[in-house]
């Protein structure tokens, strides 16, 4: 049987017979997590594979097609493994909130260069705009809005509560796989609701102490959208953080597309843009051409190649 990876439990993957509908649990062989895949789980959502029943109406997953791209992130548990979100998605959306809690832009852009690093197009969605009664509050957000288009990101404001900005995100989901991702607490689990009438998932409130989410996805999971037979929502756990793995040190400005097409003018085709001569790249940033949370996000990511930095203290 060959098949759509749509949920994934941790040991357990539901794989999906995309002909007949049917769904079955597999679990993946043991000798297939040694074949060079350095990743806590080698299947990830949105995966094709072959998959063989074992006789008692489960199966084992015996291979994977070749993957279009995938969005991966360093591992939680503080190792140097990665971690798949998912794979074979036509575009990505970023769940963000402004406040209550607060989505850093240190978070935004790791996210983004990820993307660009895969080549998966990305979408920054404001949820929570509701919330956003204050004159600087307002100002911040136009503030963050303008920064992310000019470099020429898709940003979409949404009030998931009030369901205001659900038909554009509906619009840009149409005929495609899209990933939801986003810190917990971003109001995921509500836009997925407000997208699939009925499914219900579950919501939580944000913690009063910490002004932070509290994790109610717990794995990841595929939805058909209604009324779009080529339409999908994976939906995944909330994140606190987003560890880049797998980028080149002298890669890692094609990612960041505004000093990407700035470096083309430093003296030195292999400029890092931290303290070489002649950098075009600083220049822009003395000038404010450059955003300074941008340059600063992209040095935090040079500093993911540090072999020591996800490492525990002793």
């Amino acid at each position: 049987m060959e098949g759509l990876v749509v949920r994934n439990t941790g040991s357990w993957y539901v794989v999906r017979d995309m002909l007949t509908g049917q769904e079955m649990n597999c679990k993946v062989k043991g000798n297939f997590r040694l074949k060079g895949i350095r990743t806590t789980n080698p299947v990830a959502v949105g995966d094709m594979v072959t998959c063989v029943e074992n006789g008692d109406g489960n199966g084992f997953i015996t291979a994977i097609k070749q993957r279009r791209n995938y969005i991966i992130r360093k591992a939680s548990n503080l190792s140097k493994e990665a971690h798949i979100i998912a794979a074979n998605v036509d575009s990505a959306m970023l769940v963000v909130t402004l406040f209550h809690p607060t989505t850093s832009t240190t978070f935004i852009d790791r996210f983004l260069a990820t993307a660009e690093a895969y080549r998966v197009p990305a979408t920054i969605v404001i949820n929570k705009i509701d919330l956003l009664t204050e004159e600087d509050e307002l100002e911040y957000l136009d503030a963050i809005s303008y920064l992310y288009r000019s470099i020429g990101y898709d940003v979409v404001h949404v009030s998931a509560l009030e369901n205001r900005g659900i038909d554009e995100l509906r619009d840009r989901m149409k005929d495609k796989i899209t990933l939801l991702s986003g810190n917990s607490g971003v109001g995921k689990s509500t836009i997925i609701n407000d997208l699939i009438p009925g499914l219900d998932l579950r919501t939580a409130d944000i913690s009063d102490a910490h002004d932070t989410g509290m994790h109610t996805t717990t794995f990841s999971e595929m939805f058909r959208l209604p009324g779009d037979s080529n339409g999908w929502i994976i939906d995944t756990p909330g994140v606190r953080g987003f560890g880049t793995i797998e980028m080149d040190r002298h890669e890692v400005a094609h990612f960041f597309p505004e000093i990407f097409a700035i470096g083309h003018d430093c003296r030195y085709g292999n400029c890092t843009h931290t303290h070489e001569p002649h950098c075009a790249v600083r220049k822009a940033l003395e000038e404010q051409r450059i955003a300074q949370s941008r340059y600063n996000s992209y040095l935090s990511i040079l500093e993911d190649g540090t072999d020591d930095k996800y490492r525990k203290p002793f």
